[in-house]
């Protein structure tokens, strides 16, 4: 599940103003490259919205089924807000919707029950439960 906990006025090209709206998913445990040390945090995505900023005001703290999921972009400078470094990331963050996960797992389960059903010649999977060594 993904919560709504804010929302942002954006500006597009031509003029026009729409909101935006920030999702939060579950937090997680991440280990820091730096220090070796836990801490917590959780994923963060903005979705575009057409709802007028009053309804959008109203939505914070609405759940909706799915999880944020890092997907691999094109390189782009991104500044750090706290210490105005300069980095380049490959990733974003995007919501994805319940069913899609579901299909995914539905997907994966269907190869794997493909492959136990008719397995490559000179497997060395067992079948059974137990290890044979074939000579």
């Amino acid at each position: 599940m993904v919560r709504i906990v804010n929302y942002q006025k954006r500006q597009a090209e031509d003029g026009k103003v729409f909101f935006v709206l920030e999702l939060q998913g579950g937090i997680e445990m991440v280990k820091s490259t730096e220090t070796g040390k836990f801490y917590i945090t959780a994923r963060k995505a903005s979705i575009s919205s057409t709802f007028d900023e009053v309804t959008c005001q109203a939505l914070i703290g609405t759940e909706l089924p799915g999880k944020i999921e890092k997907v691999t972009c094109e390189p782009y400078d991104y500044t750090i807000k706290d210490t105005g470094e300069v980095i380049t990331l490959t990733h974003r963050y995007e919501y994805v919707e319940e069913s899609t996960i579901n299909q995914k797992v539905e997907k994966s389960k269907t190869t794997i029950e493909e492959f136990m059903s008719n397995p490559p010649s000179g497997n060395a999977f067992s079948t059974n439960g137990h290890y044979a060594h074939q000579e």
